[in-house]
């Protein structure tokens, strides 16, 4: 059995242990703790118990942080539980980490210390290397990084035997404190997500009526639906069921920064739903219909078609989409597809798109100043439980996992809800 012991160097606290070589040797490995000597005997504990478990010395030699993530991508991002759109949002963290300080530190000399004051940089911001200011992350990002750093570190232990415990494991998420100012006249509820009034709504579809930009159908679409603007742009005529008045959300459109090229693929939680829709956005999708028949007449041969091709790598599928002109020669790989999202040309409106309008809307329409895609998804959730929606409902609408998902992020309501709610009690101590 390894052996151990703790010695002080400094402030702080250092452990190490005696194991065997594969050449029978006794290598001594050492690690930083912390200032506490309990947390650091702690730590050589479950250090040596890691060892005992898994009987290795790492070999990570020269290997660095960077290095060891590109190998977990290519090893480990594979057909599984994740949808190609998780894997996309891997890969790109990957990426980021790797323009950081700690994706060139050598990965055998790394430890809990470095792991958790990157992390803490990431969560509270501060000064990078070249001087600029770095902003805090938001809450999501954070549990995303946090995500990519635990598992490809545990597999740099097993099965890549690079190192020999996982310093990921004592690294925590520790996020700010919200500041209040309890002197002040504000009565502004800080802590609600931003929706828009339906007035404010409709000074958005003046601004892009004006521009007659092709943005306006899926800002329409996510309004009346709550979809999210990837399941917007991936919805196809098929989806819709104008008679009955329902959609179904098979799919999302996204960009692959990796491969560099759009695609479609999953919903966010890979399962298909049912949306209802009111009568306004029947409305909108009928004339939307009818506009498009006409410019497949008013562009002629140089209308565009849209397509998507299946592409099979390392174990996974992705379905790239393509848009080409009537008189191009179609692949005899492509299939066409009929997305309801498109410009007036034919081709498909991508998500990249319209939040290029949405920023622009941000700056030139009074009032939304705040405003993003994903807001008409607040907003819409926002309208139906303070509308009296059962919260179950919403939750079924909108994909969220479970029911808590929803309660705990659009647990505020208006300020006329809150009040007739309040006015409850009046009715229980009048006896009504």
């Amino acid at each position: 059995m390894a052996k151990g012991s703790v010695r002080k160097k400094g402030k702080k606290w250092y452990g190490r242990f005696y194991i065997e070589d594969e050449s029978g040797r006794k290598v001594q490995k050492e690690f930083a703790g912390t200032e506490s000597k309990a947390e650091t005997e702690a730590m050589l504990r479950k250090a040596i118990a890691d060892y005992e478990e898994k009987q290795f010395v790492g070999k990570a030699e020269n290997i660095t942080v960077g290095d060891m993530l590109d190998m977990w991508v290519e090893e480990e991002l594979k057909p599984g539980n994740l949808s190609n759109g998780t894997v996309m949002s891997y890969q790109g963290t990957v990426n980021r980490i790797k323009q950081y300080p700690i994706g060139k530190r050598k990965l055998k000399t790394v430890t809990a210390d470095h792991l958790q004051a990157f992390i803490d940089f990431l969560s509270y911001g501060g000064t990078n290397p070249d001087g600029t200011t770095s902003k805090p992350m938001s809450k999501g990002y954070m549990l995303l990084f946090s995500a990519v750093l635990q598992n490809s570190f545990r597999f740099a232990v097993f099965p890549k035997k690079l190192i020999t415990f996982n310093p990921m494991q004592y690294v925590k998420l520790r996020g700010r404190k919200q500041e209040t100012d309890i002197f002040s006249d504000s009565e502004e509820d800080t802590s609600s997500i931003p929706t828009i009034t339906h007035e404010q709504f409709q000074k958005l579809e003046e601004f892009l009526k004006a521009k007659d930009n092709p943005a306006l159908l899926p800002v329409q679409i996510a309004y009346y639906t709550g979809l999210r603007i990837g399941e917007v742009c991936g919805l196809t005529w098929q989806d819709i069921n104008l008679e009955e008045q329902y959609l179904t959300v098979r799919r999302s459109m996204r960009y692959n920064g990796t491969r560099h090229t759009t695609e479609v693929g999953t919903t966010k939680r890979s399962k298909v739903r049912t949306v209802d829709f009111c009568d306004t956005l029947a409305a909108i999708l009928r004339a939307a219909r009818t506009e498009q028949r006409k410019n497949r007449f008013r562009y002629g041969e140089f209308y565009h078609l849209n397509y998507y091709k299946e592409v099979k790598e390392k174990g996974r599928t992705y379905y790239e989409v393509y848009s080409l002109q009537r008189t191009e020669e179609v692949p005899e790989d492509y299939k066409e597809i009929s997305f309801v999202c498109l410009r007036a040309d034919g081709a498909y409106e991508a998500p990249s798109t319209v939040g290029i309008m949405c920023r622009a809307a941000k700056k030139k329409v009074k009032g939304l100043e705040d405003f993003h895609f994903h807001t008409l998804r607040h907003t819409y959730t926002s309208n139906l439980l303070s509308g009296g929606a059962k919260p179950k409902d919403v939750q079924e609408l909108l994909g969220h996992s479970d029911v808590s998902t929803t309660m705990n992020i659009y647990a505020h309501s208006t300020r006329e809800a809150k009040r007739t709610s309040a006015r409850l009690l009046d009715k229980v101590v009048g006896g009504e």
